[in-house]
């Protein structure tokens, strides 16, 4: 066979990378947030992962806890799948009963009032941001300027069955994150692997 003839045959194609696959998996990966063990001291100890749905950054001044030391968290937050999906849209931080509540930063009264059988202390900070606060009893009214670390309301019982807590909510532009982050305990998006290597 001659030169020429070899020239002339199309060489074979290599195949190509699984781009769109690639893509795919990178698509539904989850972001991940520190949460802490249920009943650590999360300012001493921030342990273990989970999975949150969106990613946003976290607040240039973290938020102060609304509860007194030592902040455990005895309920971590779980992101809904859906907007209408059951989930645990924040924390439940261990405090006793007729604890003094504070403000995690400032802002102004979005809400003070009970929504369906527990009272609601809702705070509206900068940037579109809303904490929540439950069960909360308060004297203020929707309006009311507050500033971080002021005393808001009183926890009431109830809404942990086994244990006394207050319950953090957060919202970033009408999306539930998770409180640790806007706490200053979040941390970046981690790309994890999809099957072992070696």
């Amino acid at each position: 066979m001659d030169t020429a003839c070899r020239r002339g045959r199309p060489r074979p194609r290599r195949p190509l990378p699984r781009l769109p696959r690639l893509l795919g998996l990178l698509a539904v990966l989850p972001v991940l947030l520190l949460v802490p063990v249920p009943g650590t001291d999360v300012t001493a100890s921030a342990a273990s992962a989970g999975a949150v749905a969106g990613a946003w950054p976290a607040p240039a001044v973290p938020w102060s806890w609304p509860a007194a030391p030592p902040h455990p968290v005895v309920r971590a937050f779980t992101a809904p799948e859906h907007r209408w999906s059951p989930g645990h849209r924040g924390i439940d931080v261990g405090t006793p009963t007729g604890s003094a509540v504070t403000a995690p930063d400032d802002g102004v009264v979005h809400f003070a009032g009970v929504v369906v059988d527990r009272p609601v202390l809702s705070l509206r900070h900068a940037d579109g941001v809303l904490s929540s606060l439950e069960p909360v009893v308060s004297e203020l009214a929707a309006g009311d300027p507050v500033v971080r670390g002021q005393v808001v309301g009183t926890v009431q019982a109830g809404h942990c069955p086994d244990v006394e807590c207050v319950h953090l909510g957060a919202r970033v532009d009408g999306e539930y994150v998770s409180p640790l982050m806007m706490l200053g305990l979040g941390r970046p998006s981690v790309l994890l692997p999809t099957r072992r290597h070696g």
